[in-house]
């Protein structure tokens, strides 16, 4: 038999997409990765992609789905995550509730003790959508002092700050 040669692959790292469903979170994705607006259904389980964002960083994204119904399993995707993006739809004002005690839940749970939160306020583009600091406020970041966290505005659809969102999320895990 001959020697098996292998090859030296470098790990990417892992970062978890969350955020209830209908954010925009697998839309963000799939433009982020391929550049172009993909047809999307609600994403029962995951999606697993890899983004390039440069010759020498690319990041394997874990897209999670959002339904209430799967919110339970999220623990169960959380254990080597070394960057939390939390997605929000931003022109979604009724729903920021939901969405602070859902990033608060996921937050307290041990795995990601430290993890920085990259916070993606998405559909920017629509109309009446509220600040990234309303935004901010209304997610209660300002009480996530254990951790590293940014947010920004995005537009999936329109591709508005998804590079610049994620190569923040690149140095983030840097900050860990």
């Amino acid at each position: 038999m001959g020697a098996i040669k292998s090859k030296q692959y470098k790990k990417t790292p892992q970062v978890l997409l969350m955020g209830l469903d209908a954010a925009g979170k697998s839309t963000l994705l799939y433009r982020q990765q391929r550049g172009v607006v993909m047809e999307t259904s609600p994403t029962v389980g995951f999606n697993v992609a890899t983004v390039e964002l440069n010759k020498k960083t690319s990041l394997t994204v874990w897209d999670v789905g959002g339904q209430g119904t799967m919110r339970p399993n999220w623990k169960y995707y959380l254990e080597g995550c070394k960057v939390l993006v939390f997605v929000v739809d931003s022109s979604d004002r009724a729903r920021m509730g939901e969405a602070q005690k859902a990033l608060k839940k996921i937050l307290s749970n041990e795995h990601l003790k430290g993890v920085p939160l990259m916070v993606l306020a998405n559909k920017k583009d629509l109309p009446n959508s509220p600040t990234v600091r309303e935004v901010s406020t209304l997610l209660e970041l300002d009480s996530y002092t254990d951790r590293v966290w940014e947010i920004q505005a995005c537009s999936a659809l329109k591709g508005l700050g998804l590079q610049q969102a994620f190569l923040s999320i690149a140095k983030l895990m840097h900050k860990a």
